[in-house]
């Protein structure tokens, strides 16, 4: 019997645990590329979790008592950065970015599950908003992530919720760039 990649196994273990807290979440980075785009390989699972603000260290405080932190003041840093970094039984890094903005809850509202392996059916988000994500965060592999996204799902993104979702969050980045190499990728 062939065994099952540990990143779906840390995934799916993840997700059962934000289950049993009622938590709304989605799944992006790596694992939503494995869906959307050209499969790479990936080393931990992204996901973003619905904490709103204000609320950040409660969610943290309940995560770290369950997953192992990755660095000694991981609560510390979680509350500066958004993003508690964790890990599973396995040691398979657990990124956990504490979601609040409007796209975050529109995003986790537009996603939906795929099954992965038998067994593992995960939840993640859109195509378009793997591009947002990918595109907002303008870094090199990102980019190459959204070409293989467009280029997997040529014909059924809809590019219009693409660029409303992601102009008032460039406009907030203040890199206006973004959306014109974005343009140039869809032609």
């Amino acid at each position: 019997m062939a065994q099952l990649n540990p990143i779906y196994q840390a995934a799916n273990s993840l997700q059962d645990f934000f289950r049993q807290q009622g938590w709304k979440y989605c799944f992006i980075g790596g694992v939503a590329i494995q869906r959307w785009g050209e499969p790479r390989f990936t080393v931990d699972v992204d996901v973003t979790l619905l904490t709103g603000f204000g609320s950040e260290e409660e969610y943290a405080s309940v995560l770290i008592s369950r997953f192992p932190p990755r660095r000694a003041d991981a609560l510390e840093f979680s509350l500066q950065t958004r993003v508690l970094l964790l890990e599973d039984e396995n040691q398979i890094g657990l990124d956990i970015a504490f979601g609040a903005m409007p796209f975050e809850e529109r995003a986790i509202k537009r996603s939906t599950e795929y099954l992965f392996a038998p067994g593992i059916s995960l939840t993640t988000c859109s195509a378009e908003d793997l591009i947002i994500y990918k595109a907002f965060a303008n870094r090199a592999q990102d980019w190459l992530d959204v070409q293989g996204i467009v280029y997997r799902q040529k014909g059924k993104i809809n590019i219009d919720l693409i660029f409303n979702e992601l102009k008032p969050l460039v406009e907030l980045k203040e890199e206006p760039e973004i959306l014109i190499k974005l343009k140039r990728l869809f032609g």
